[in-house]
């Protein structure tokens, strides 16, 4: 995980101020991958102590926007933040916990799929989902 000085090195190099909500939010992403809002709110709490939920969400659009963290909508889920970015990863999601664990591309450069018809569209990145259970939850059903 990047230490402070490497955080506020992003925060600057992205043109936004650096302050210690922003640093304790980075933070939280890099140190919790695939969390939701909930999560980082009270990892920065852990840290920082009160900050308003809604501080959390502003600094996680201002963060997403810069393109140092990025958002992500696993169908059935609420969003999820992960400071990987930059490439175009996927994502393995838990059938039974909700799990979430990176996939790097499958094949090629992004946007690693090509649709068969882009219908005029410059297509610059693909999302792809894979389904199924981890091996924590592929253990227990096997075992019940």
């Amino acid at each position: 995980m990047p230490a402070t000085a490497e955080l506020e090195r992003m925060l600057r190099g992205a043109s936004l101020r650096v302050t210690r909500p922003r640093v304790a939010v980075l933070s939280a992403v890099h140190d919790h991958p695939h969390a939701d809002t909930n999560a980082i709110t009270a990892s920065v709490r852990a840290g920082l102590g009160e900050v308003s939920q809604q501080a959390v969400y502003d600094v996680l659009g201002a963060l997403t926007a810069a393109g140092l963290v990025r958002r992500i909508y696993p169908p059935g889920s609420v969003a999820r933040y992960e400071a990987r970015v930059g490439d175009n990863h996927h994502h393995l999601v838990c059938r039974s916990c909700g799990a979430i664990a990176d996939v790097d591309c499958a094949v090629g450069s992004a946007p690693c799929l090509a649709a068969d018809d882009h219908h005029g569209y410059t297509v610059d990145e693909a999302e792809v989902v894979f389904w199924g259970l981890c091996p924590a939850c592929s253990t227990t059903t096997r075992s019940t």
